[in-house]
């Protein structure tokens, strides 16, 4: 071997050494500078063997560092991404579902500091969250919540979504219902008619 000239190993410890990677994404990125057909495969049985490299112990890097910023369905999509198994995709996701509702409540917050005031600024902050993968009825809830989240300062009832009757009576007059997008909205007072 040259003299300069890293081996696979080397290779795959110092992309180890940043961050925890998946054997997937390991293995595209080694892929070029295999010399010996069959000596990736090896490089890769051999870190695994010796616990440098861990699918689960990646699947667990990814949910502490994006869980805290993004929902279920992105973190899904970034891990079958990476190569992950989907049964590791679906244990993960299913860790995550119970705690949704409170990180999108935590994303909402950072970003906005007041409830939508009206049809085009639910549907602005409703367009964020689910674009960061929460699912729609978190998002509904979350925004649903919002009016009394800023009231109670964040109560534990508006963030579980309890108690929200009153809120998500008023989202049918919104100007999210067929009729009412159609028609041009709502009026100035927020109301239909």
């Amino acid at each position: 071997m040259a003299f300069g000239k890293i081996s696979l190993k080397g290779r795959a410890l110092r992309y180890l050494s940043g961050r925890e990677h998946s054997r997937a994404e390991l293995r595209r990125k080694l892929q070029p500078y295999e010399e010996e057909p069959g000596s990736l495969d090896a490089t890769l049985d051999e870190l695994t063997e010796k616990g440098f490299l861990s699918d689960a112990r990646y699947v667990d890097s990814v949910l502490n560092r994006r869980a805290g910023r993004l929902g279920g369905a992105r973190i899904r999509q970034e891990l079958q991404q990476r190569g992950v198994a989907p049964e590791a995709v679906a244990e993960a996701v299913s860790r995550l579902r119970g705690s949704e509702l409170q990180r999108a409540m935590d994303v909402w917050r950072r970003r906005f500091d007041a409830p939508p005031a009206d049809a085009a600024e639910r549907g602005r902050q409703g367009r964020f969250l689910m674009a960061r993968g929460f699912g729609s009825d978190v998002v509904r809830k979350v925004l649903s919540g919002a009016a009394q989240v800023a009231d109670e300062d964040g109560g534990p009832d508006a963030a579980s979504g309890a108690g929200s009757g009153f809120d998500s009576g008023s989202v049918s007059g919104s100007g999210f219902s067929g009729d009412a997008a159609d028609s041009g909205g709502i009026g100035e007072t927020g109301f239909r008619g």
